[in-house]
């Protein structure tokens, strides 16, 4: 199935759209989790990971898609996810929350052990379909953001940039928050040319989400 970028008219985006709510109507399931590279279930259904800096609202936007308030952990404190979340939508699809990265007060040992086995699996999962790297509306984008997008890059991981928190920006700010992601997309070319704008809150850019990650599913 084709994703939004490509459909050719209305019609075809709203039969998209709507094959997105059909899949993440259905049950959505914690089933394991990995703190260590070797821990890591063995590759079955296609998986597409969320990825973002610590505290650019991972879990919520998870918990959006799903219609589940606390099927991610959803945490005040930046880094406190230290582990990669597996979770089964509808036996189709496997969605991962990964460590949020750049979390500055953590630790050196602690940054390398839990950012150490997401850079394990982004690089070695044969049935990563997509990431959604997630950036913050409201932000200019950091160094370790534009490292997620080389390494990714590197090591042809497809990725689709996803603009979170977008409730809270003005609508001339986020314009050009959404022009410069739209260039970072065009200057790697294992970005996705859509940029998804969301607000968790909100629902904004929810349903497109929804149909970027259904056009994936078996």
């Amino acid at each position: 199935m084709t994703g939004l970028a490509e459909a050719r008219d209305e019609a075809e985006r709203d039969a998209l759209i709507e094959a997105g709510r059909l899949l993440f109507a259905r049950p959505c399931t914690f089933f394991y989790a990995a703190q260590k590279s070797d821990q890591l279930p063995e590759p079955g259904l296609p998986e597409v990971a969320f990825c973002g800096r610590s505290n650019v609202g991972k879990s919520s936007l998870i918990n959006a898609l799903t219609g589940q308030k606390a099927l991610a952990r959803v945490s005040q404190t930046p880094g406190r996810t230290r582990q990669l979340n597996f979770f089964n939508l509808a036996d189709r699809l496997t969605l991962v929350d990964l460590p949020g990265y750049g979390y500055a007060k953590a630790s050196k040992d602690m940054q390398r052990d839990w950012q150490g086995v997401m850079f394990d699996y982004l690089r070695g999962r044969p049935n990563l379909m997509r990431v959604m790297l997630l950036l913050d509306a409201r932000i200019e984008t950091k160094s370790a953001d534009r490292a997620a997008m080389d390494l990714l890059n590197t090591a042809a991981v497809a990725f689709q940039i996803v603009l979170t928190k977008a409730d809270d920006v003005g609508p001339q700010k986020l314009a050009a928050r959404i022009e410069e992601a739209k260039a970072l997309a065009r200057s790697h070319t294992a970005a996705h040319p859509l940029v998804l704008v969301t607000s968790s809150e909100t629902g904004l850019g929810i349903p497109d989400v929804r149909a970027e990650i259904a056009a994936l599913a078996v």
